[in-house]
């Protein structure tokens, strides 16, 4: 991928005070081969592209010059539609005896869920980009993820106090876009937070380092979450 510019990573990277260690293990690649693509003797994939953009805490348009961005990333409705079947499988594994899940609760198995992979695959399901809000970390997909999926039918909301609780229409969740072992994940995180209080992850993901260390509304890079202690990735999901 051309168009990168060099000097503005390395530049952006030590702004954020990350190591090209941590920026490597961030995109999964070896630290020489990170400092390649820093010094522009080696070019971008696309999905490192994204990694990078995340993991630096700045737009993919900040790392690439606008025309080669606009080409190489209009398959990024793929990467929605996994997302979005991401979503629904964890509805469907997380959700509480009665089939609903609170919107807090979903949002937060999902963020668990890409970076529980991320810390053991060095990549995340589809690399969108997690913000810091005030109840915990919400991909910057979420919202528009719900609103298409309620259009589609395949979701329905509905109020609950203060709460809004949502749950799906079929039984079965769409798997098309996910690999087994990925649905392996989405199942295995599911599992362990089913039926435990949205206000007991809400605080897991608030006491654990990248949510800590970044400022409101800053975007969450993936490779924050190999400086954590396992215990604080992993909570009651088993290793």
């Amino acid at each position: 991928m051309r168009g990168q510019n060099m000097s503005n990573i390395e530049k952006v990277r030590i702004a954020r005070r990350l190591t090209q260690e941590q920026v490597a293990r961030a995109i999964g690649v070896s630290r020489p081969t990170y400092i390649n693509i820093e010094n522009g003797k080696r070019e971008l994939t696309v999905s490192q592209a994204e990694m990078l953009a995340a993991a630096l805490r700045v737009s993919v348009e900040d790392l690439l010059d606008s025309v080669d961005g606009v080409v190489a990333f209009a398959d990024s409705r793929n990467s929605f539609e996994k997302f979005k079947q991401i979503v629904l499988n964890v509805i469907k594994y997380g959700a509480d005896e009665d089939g609903k899940i609170t919107k807090t609760k979903l949002a937060k198995l999902v963020y668990l869920t890409d970076f529980i992979w991320f810390y053991e695959n060095s990549r995340p399901m589809t690399g969108v980009k997690y913000r810091k809000m005030a109840q915990g970390p919400v991909a910057y997909e979420y919202f528009r993820a719900l609103d298409e999926m309620e259009e589609e039918g395949v979701i329905l909301r509905e109020p609950k106090g203060q709460a809004i609780m949502l749950s799906l229409t079929e039984k079965q969740a769409p798997t098309g876009k996910l690999t087994e072992d990925e649905i392996k994940m989405v199942k295995r995180i599911g599992k362990a937070w089913k039926g435990k209080p949205t206000v007991d992850i809400v605080n897991f993901t608030h006491e654990q380092l990248p949510w800590q260390i970044c400022m409101d509304e800053e975007v969450i890079p993936y490779g924050l979450i190999f400086q954590e202690e396992p215990e604080k990735i992993y909570g009651p999901v088993q290793v």
